[in-house]
């Protein structure tokens, strides 16, 4: 399959003020490339996975996206202006391997990082940032934990501290990178939730995963990537044993009758989906 399929990159003017815009971003380690060819209108109110296997540029492309690697190629612009003007605009929760958990800070301190970007850097919080650092712990339910050292927490609480970080920033993007991975059911009930309400808010979420049953549920649009964009169209049209032995590099399991997907109405992770192997564990 190739990125020909009908998506929301046919269906509106690349220009559009309301989309984060990608066009041919190619980003290269030490002259070698590692990720070419992605172009995509992302449009507010959409959530797009981002699948591939592990190694396939998932989190390379949002880290073109932040601004954080260079492109050797191609363009990013988020709501008509260059995405380098607009960095405040992107909020980003890390993978959980990349943080210094060992660092002394509270859960309030985490939090609070989030709101730096709203203002100069360092500054001293106001009572805006200091209420909107409590509402979002309070969105995590992670209040009781407020003055808790970040290494002290599970995986699955640190998970929610950085989700608030991102939450505080009252960034229109959110960008989360493998947030799936590592921790328990009612954190990723959390997170669903989470993405649930930028979703409708009009915001935009970008989901880069392994985890097919997060993207089936979760995600309008899938962007497909193995150094390269194997293709970017809607869920549906992409959830298929074709595409996904394409992206991956060899068969995969695919949920549902005839190939397609079972998505809840609400989506949510229900039993039948829920219990899907983790793309890594699909490949023959």
């Amino acid at each position: 399959m190739n990125a020909t399929t009908e998506s929301p990159t046919e269906r509106h003017d690349p220009g559009h003020a309301d989309c984060l815009v990608l066009r041919d971003v190619t980003v290269a380690y030490n002259r070698k490339v590692v990720l070419s060819g992605v172009s995509a209108d992302i449009n507010r109110g959409q959530v797009v996975g981002i699948i591939g296997p592990n190694g396939g540029g998932k989190s390379t492309l949002l880290k073109a996206i932040m601004g954080i690697l260079p492109l050797v190629r191609g363009s990013v612009s988020v709501f008509g202006k260059p995405a380098a003007k607009m960095r405040a605009e992107m909020a980003c929760v890390p993978q959980r391997e990349v943080v210094d958990w060992d660092f002394p800070v509270t859960v309030r301190d985490v939090v609070m990082m989030g709101r730096y970007t709203r203002g100069r850097w360092p500054h001293r919080p106001s009572r805006r940032d200091r209420e909107v650092v409590e509402e979002m712990l309070g969105r995590v339910d992670m209040t009781a934990y407020g003055d808790a050292q970040i290494g002290q927490l599970s995986g699955g609480q640190q998970q929610r501290v950085f989700i608030a970080r991102a939450l505080a920033q009252e960034a229109e993007i959110l960008l989360l990178d493998e947030p799936m991975t590592g921790i328990d059911a009612a954190t990723q009930e959390v997170i669903l939730d989470v993405i649930e309400e930028k979703r409708a808010a009009g915001g935009i979420v970008l989901l880069a995963t392994h985890d097919l049953a997060s993207a089936s549920c979760a995600c309008d649009c899938l962007c497909c990537v193995n150094e390269r964009m194997v293709s970017y169209g809607d869920t549906e049209a992409l959830y298929t044993p074709e595409n996904l032995a394409e992206t991956f590099g060899g068969p995969v399991i695919v949920l549902g009758q005839s190939g397609t997907p079972q998505r809840p109405h609400s989506h949510r992770l229900d039993d039948a989906v829920h219990h899907a192997q983790q793309a890594e564990n699909l490949r023959s």
